[in-house]
């Protein structure tokens, strides 16, 4: 049974800011849709509310770091480059300041559709030069993102996980490094965020079925480790599968698809993610099922590597986390 926490984000942020005057917390007027309303209840003093003015938010934040002071943007991930591109640019990623842009609702953790869905925004942030780019999977990264982003003097763009999340690891995120899940040599999974978890669901089916997978959680998606990963490439039989919440071309699938041409390695790649398209609305779990990225999509593509039918049924997938995608408090999910 998976252990399943409760907003450890707003937690793990309250433990690690108390205790450090420097720390600013900076909202965009989304204070308790970013878990830091505690923080903002009890530490009044390094709380900046800055509205609804994201272009703003990103200049004010560059001019704080100038200043000696540490803040840490929270705003939905979409609000952190759509619009204020060009201050976060100039502002914060130009001068290289120790910013730190928590970004909420990635990919198709929302039902709110287009306007509020991160999907884009992995392949946006590694473009951008100085910058530093981690994706959350468990409840033991995001517990540990704050501890662990404060080692970079520059900025920091992540992807936070909100509400309840599960612990699949029992050591904290360190930059830089990957997990290995699983060992294996025919076909490698390399899986990120919410994905990490939908693959565990069907890794169990896929042994039974004699298949072994080499199976690889990333939550540094720049800097990006190569060498680690051009060893495990080059050991598996059949390829290599990606997994992700984003759009799969600028992503996690492209990073890997980049590794693979650089460095001439004849192996096939498939990137599992939305495919050139917006989601509309809707749970996370349909979602992935009607993109084409839950486990049923894994086993699909499994089965094109190998070219025969493994016959895994929905008996034979671990249960997934069934969540609720309204609430009492938040009517649409926000």
């Amino acid at each position: 049974m998976i252990e399943v926490v409760n907003k450890p984000y707003s937690y793990s942020f309250k433990s690690y800011a108390s205790k450090n005057k420097n720390i600013l917390c900076l909202s965009g007027d989304l204070t308790s849709s970013c878990e830091v309303d505690i923080f903002r209840d009890e530490y009044p003093k390094q709380f900046i509310s800055m509205g609804m003015a994201e272009q703003n938010m990103m200049s004010f934040a560059g001019g704080l770091a100038m200043s000696g002071f540490i803040p840490f943007i929270h705003t939905f991930g979409v609000f952190a480059y759509r619009r204020p591109y060009d201050q976060l640019l100039a502002s914060i990623a130009y001068p290289c300041r120790k910013v730190r842009i928590m970004g909420f609702l990635p990919g198709i953790t929302t039902p709110a559709g287009m306007t509020h869905q991160a999907i884009e925004d992995i392949s946006i942030f590694r473009t951008i030069p100085n910058m530093t780019v981690i994706e959350t999977g468990d409840a033991s990264e995001v517990e540990s993102i704050c501890e662990e982003v404060d080692k970079i003097e520059g900025p920091v763009y992540c992807r936070i996980l909100r509400g309840s999340v599960p612990r699949l690891f029992n050591t904290p995120l360190k930059i830089g490094d990957i997990r290995i899940l699983n060992r294996g040599n025919d076909i490698m999974l390399v899986t990120t965020g919410i994905c990490t978890e939908e693959a565990l669901r069907a890794r169990a089916a896929i042994a039974s079925a004699g298949i072994s997978i080499l199976h690889v959680h990333i939550h540094t998606l720049k800097p990006f480790k190569e060498k680690k990963i051009i060893d495990l490439i080059s050991n598996v039989k059949f390829g290599v599968i990606t997994m992700e919440n984003h759009l799969v071309n600028g992503g996690l699938g492209t990073i890997i698809s980049e590794i693979i041409s650089k460095h001439g390695l004849s192996k096939k790649l498939i990137k599992l993610g939305l495919n050139d398209t917006f989601a509309h609305g809707g749970s996370k779990q349909y979602l992935a099922k009607y993109y084409g990225f839950d486990a049923y999509a894994l086993i699909n593509s499994i089965e094109d590597f190998i070219g025969q039918k493994l016959n895994i049924n929905d008996k034979d997938l671990e249960t997934a986390r069934i969540e609720n995608v309204h609430s009492l408090s938040k009517a649409e999910a926000l």
